[in-house]
């Protein structure tokens, strides 16, 4: 299968490139870049050198529809809009990694992003590309949109207490800390290291565009509206996002209906490893013990004293957040193993 990348010389892109390179069922034919035209991928992603002397390729679309099957787009918000039409037209599968078809409603882009959606009418095409809630819609799929990072960790840290109706739906708070990874390789002031290095940072306390999405698919499971309120946090580390959430009960229950409601839906999961452990220092998940996989580590605690649930998600923000996610639907899209090309166990120490 000939698969293609549009922006491939972000962070994004970059794990896309070392998770495709190594895939034993598809062929990269090629990677775009519009500020490093012509330049060998390993200058931009010095971990690929000697894996692959490929170099980027200028945004050309018609050329990466001739010589692609499946298209990935690792393009900032609000861009690959402007290719998708064509991409359409030609008759490639596409997996979106911006925010530009993750929302079904063309008016939440209007809430959420602040622009009218130029193509509203290709939204109910695209599938939400996040597996554990959607895998046979994604395997019937031809257009996929990933999760935003923020968006997958708090979803999946709820879900479970959202499907099983033990908690009240109109007032879920979601308290995410990430990596700097997490704001794209484009450097500013915010990423500065003298300005980033040993914060903990608020930025965008309420209405991150990210929260529409987790309305959306929470909402999705129980149909009928969900409630979130969700305040993102920069921290001290590269990769890496830890969403933790706060539940309040709508009836009483004990641990084992806890453990019943995770189980339940993600018992046979390939990619969430559910933590709450009784020894050891991690006993919780920690973003620290998924670096370089595609693992969600999910968790929880109950607070019988104020009558919530507290519950955790780490992931990789640029594996199981984006690129390892992006890898796992292709795989299911084009009928093969789910798992395969993100074997990779994470990274200890890092």
């Amino acid at each position: 299968m000939r698969v293609g990348i549009i922006g491939a010389s972000g962070y994004t892109g970059g794990e896309l490139l070392r998770l495709l390179l190594r895939h034993p069922k598809v062929e990269l034919t090629i990677a775009t870049s519009r500020k490093h035209e012509g330049e060998y991928l390993y200058r931009v992603h010095p971990n690929l050198r000697g894996l692959t002397d490929m170099k980027f390729q200028k945004h050309d679309v018609e050329a990466v529809v001739e010589r692609s099957d499946l298209v990935f787009t690792a393009l900032p918000h609000g861009t690959s809009m402007n290719f998708m039409p064509r991409l359409v037209e030609g008759g490639v599968k596409v997996i979106d990694l911006s925010a530009d078809f993750r929302l079904r409603d063309p008016k939440a882009y209007e809430i959420w992003y602040g622009f009218k959606h130029p193509c509203p009418e290709l939204l109910e095409r695209f599938v939400y590309g996040l597996p554990e809630l959607h895998r046979d819609e994604i395997k019937g799929a031809s257009y996929v949109a990933t999760p935003g990072c923020t968006a997958m960790a708090t979803i999946l840290a709820l879900a479970p207490l959202v499907k099983a109706g033990i908690v009240e739906l109109d007032r879920l708070v979601a308290d995410v800390k990430i990596g700097s990874s997490g704001a794209g390789a484009s450097p500013s002031i915010f990423t500065h290291f003298s300005e980033r290095f040993g914060v903990v940072r608020p930025y965008k306390p309420v209405m991150h565009r990210h929260t529409g999405e987790v309305e959306q698919e929470l909402s999705g499971l129980v149909g009928e509206d969900v409630r979130v309120a969700m305040t993102p946090h920069g921290v001290n580390m590269v990769r890496g996002i830890l969403s933790t959430c706060h539940s309040f009960l709508s009836k009483e229950v004990g641990i084992p209906d806890l453990w019943r409601a995770y189980r339940r839906m993600y018992g046979k999961e390939p990619f969430v490893r559910l933590i709450r452990d009784l020894k050891g220092l991690y006993r919780y998940p920690d973003p620290k013990m998924v670096i370089g996989s595609n693992f969600a580590d999910v968790g929880f605690e109950l607070d019988g004293w104020a009558k919530r649930v507290v519950s955790f998600c780490a992931i990789d923000n640029l594996m199981k957040g984006a690129a390892g996610t992006a890898v796992q639907c292709m795989n299911l899209m084009l009928g093969y193993d789910e798992t395969m090309g993100l074997e990779t166990p994470p990274l200890h120490p890092v």
